[in-house]
């Protein structure tokens, strides 16, 4: 079994995390004319995909960034901060 499979691993009661995993924050939509949910992380150039599925979505975006990480750490353009509802 490789040292990291970069993969969230339960025993039990106790969850363990890879020490080389990291977590990026992925803007999620959904396409009114496809119905397909469409995901970015802000400010990572590359890290978009799409999923008829929230599930396959974030597998393909995990997917991507795992490739996209195999080029050396990114320098993130942007940080996303968060939402905010405005009233007109």
């Amino acid at each position: 079994m490789p040292s990291c499979l970069k993969t969230l691993i339960a025993t039990g009661q106790r969850l363990w995390y890879c020490k080389d995993m990291k977590a990026f924050t992925a803007v999620v939509e959904r396409c009114p004319e496809t119905k397909l949910y469409v995901g970015y992380v802000p400010g990572f150039p590359g890290a978009h995909s799409q999923g008829s599925t929230l599930e396959e979505l974030r597998e393909n975006l995990r997917e991507v960034i795992q490739m996209l990480l195999e080029d050396g750490e990114p320098v993130l353009e942007a940080e996303f901060i968060g939402t905010q509802a405005v009233t007109v």
